[in-house]
């Protein structure tokens, strides 16, 4: 097993540069790059839908940090001196040509240099490491508290499959997978958060602003006061799928011969059930792991940040692709793809916890 994490670890290496490659070039045709909307700015066409979203912290007027793509056609910009348009492109690093520009972002990938952004006078591992715990917290507390709820669920609807109980949770289960999170997001926000009823929890930050100077114990109430709500919306639109997927998947091995044999033998309902059948039907419960965290880190809590306001590292890769922000564009990027790349090698090692039968070093994997 050992060899095989290795092997998977280096393969995240060429993974990760296919997938810079990949986005540098689909960049390189992105019409609106930052030099023609800061030209936009200067000469009074600018689009408001394209201003900067919540505003740019420390704005610090013109970047200077190295560019890394951009169509370089800056409509608008006749009404400029083109020294002056050129020296915007110099400022911005678009005055070298896209091979160049990539090879130097690749080069600093390789010392962990990531650059600065263009709007913000941050650099850009300063910006991930200030919302990564944000966007880790949504995610990691909302997919245990839905792997929590749907697994024991979705046990309890395959044993009681056709009963009474089975058909009403499939109910609950259809409403939660029927209605986005989001909207569930903006009824809590509305009953619970001040909107229109109630003011029971907090509605900005993820901890509160004296959060500092309080002790321990009340740090972590503070805390987990001010994660409750984004994570109920988040668990209420996503522990649907996995629900109906381990009832499936439990359904299925339940029905299996080796189970009708162990229940011949006299072995009883729970024996049979956690000893036998667990390991078989959470298999294909683990796979989805990744996908589902993944998913809650970097697409789910996307709308839940914007509308409870967690600064969280999925709206700050929004705003910069949004804003044309190219070196936060591509330091979220690899971040996104490393998280994800890792979770997928915990997945296998989880497979094998879980069923040691399985050998990923003798399939040649």
């Amino acid at each position: 097993m050992l060899a095989y994490i290795i092997r998977r670890l280096l393969l995240i290496i060429p993974t990760l540069f296919g997938i810079m490659v990949l986005n540098f070039v689909i960049v390189q045709f992105a019409p609106g790059g930052p030099v023609e909307q800061l030209v936009a700015e200067l000469t009074g066409t600018a689009v408001d839908a394209t201003a900067r979203i919540g505003g740019a912290e420390g704005e610090a007027g013109l970047p200077t940090g190295g560019g890394f793509g951009g169509d370089g056609a800056y409509r608008g910009a006749e009404g400029l001196d083109p020294e002056f348009v050129k020296e915007l492109e110099r400022l911005y690093g678009f005055d070298k040509p896209p091979l160049e520009r990539f090879v130097t972002m690749i080069a600093n990938y390789l010392v962990f240099d990531f650059g600065d952004s263009f709007y913000r006078d941050r650099s850009v591992i300063d910006l991930v490491i200030e919302k990564l715990p944000v966007s880790i917290s949504l995610g990691l507390w909302s997919t245990l508290l839905i792997y929590m709820i749907s697994i024991p669920l979705g046990i309890a609807k395959a044993v009681n499959d056709g009963e009474r109980f089975d058909i009403w949770s499939s109910a609950v289960v259809i409403v939660g997978h029927a209605i986005p999170g989001f909207l569930f997001a903006i009824l809590l926000v509305v009953v619970f958060a001040g909107g229109s009823y109630l003011d029971w929890f907090p509605l900005r930050g993820l901890v509160s602003e004296n959060w500092a100077q309080m002790s321990w114990p009340d740090r972590i109430v503070d805390y987990f006061w001010h994660m409750a709500l984004p994570t109920l919306a988040l668990t209420i639109g996503g522990f649907a799928a996995l629900t109906m997927l381990t009832k499936n998947s439990f359904l299925e091995e339940i029905h299996k011969q080796y189970v009708v044999t162990a229940r011949a033998k006299g072995l009883g309902q729970t024996r049979v059930l956690y000893r036998h059948v667990f390991r078989n039907g959470m298999l294909i419960v683990i796979a989805g792991f990744p996908d589902a965290l993944i998913d809650i880190l970097f697409a789910g809590a996307l709308l839940t940040e914007v509308i409870f306001s967690l600064d969280g590292l999925g709206l700050l890769g929004f705003e910069s692709v949004v804003n044309r922000d190219y070196p936060v564009v591509f330091g979220t990027l690899f971040f996104f793809t490393l998280i994800g790349l890792v979770v997928n090698i915990l997945r296998d090692v989880t497979y094998v916890l879980v069923d040691p039968r399985i050998d990923f070093e003798g399939r040649g994997n």
